[in-house]
């Protein structure tokens, strides 16, 4: 009997290379998975940059796989505010003071915008009608309510903390420091002449003092409320 040919003899060792080499276990596709990628590939690619079929190439995937778990990206991104905004959620019946409870979001909301600057973007726009954005929404009104505002004070003082949380990530994450310039901006040596108490400020504006100044703004606003709480009660007698 001849020599088996070299094409034989070239398939026999590919099958036993094959059968020796340790097998790849290939992870499974969940929406976990997809999901922590996502806000992965946003906080390093940027918002604008994010697409479905990126996300494939970084998970291995072809992108029509990450369909059958999200019809779109718009879907994705639902769920990443979802994921996002349940580990914020105040617990209900809560037995802190609602002023701390309020104040406790607050911190929480713009610890995790800065944790996510890129998505927080997105974030923040976001109308929270989701089932989940709902349920956020609702353990914040019911602070003030809980604690005896009325109807009218209560939405004013949670619209109001709205605008202070959201409007300190906006400015944190993507605001003055990365905004529009002048085309022709003032020379720094001229700056101190024409806005010369500003230049005075200027020290207490760096990034590591952007925390006591989040707090202390706070604070203050959340006095106001009480105020009003303290005034709104006092009327009712």
């Amino acid at each position: 009997m001849g020599r088996p040919s070299t094409r034989k003899r070239v398939r026999a060792l590919g099958n036993s290379v094959r059968a020796k080499a340790p097998k790849v276990e290939k992870r499974h596709l969940d929406r976990e998975r997809i999901e922590l990628a996502a806000l992965e590939l946003v906080e390093e690619s940027g918002l604008a940059e994010f697409s479905m079929r990126k996300l494939g190439a970084v998970l291995g995937v072809e992108a029509m796989s990450l369909y059958h778990h999200f019809p779109s990206k718009g879907h994705l991104f639902d769920a990443l505010v979802d994921r996002l905004i349940t580990s914020i959620v105040e617990p209900p019946g809560a037995k802190d003071s609602w002023r701390e409870r309020a104040r406790r979001t607050c911190v929480a909301y713009r610890a995790l915008g800065l944790r996510y600057p890129e998505f927080s973007r997105y974030m923040i726009v976001h109308r929270m009608n989701t089932r989940a954005g709902l349920a956020w929404l609702e353990s914040i009104a019911r602070i003030f309510t809980e604690a005896g505002f009325d109807i009218e004070t209560a939405a004013r003082s949670f619209r109001s903390m709205g605008y202070y949380m959201m409007g300190a990530v906006l400015d944190e994450t993507a605001g003055y420091a990365r905004g529009p310039s002048a085309v022709d901006p003032v020379p720094p040596s001229e700056q101190a002449e024409i806005a010369p108490t500003a230049a005075r400020m200027g020290p207490y504006f760096g990034r590591e003092h952007w925390e006591r100044t989040f707090l202390m703004g706070l604070d203050l606003l959340l006095d106001g409320f009480e105020r009003k709480r303290v005034a709104a009660c006092a009327s009712d007698d």
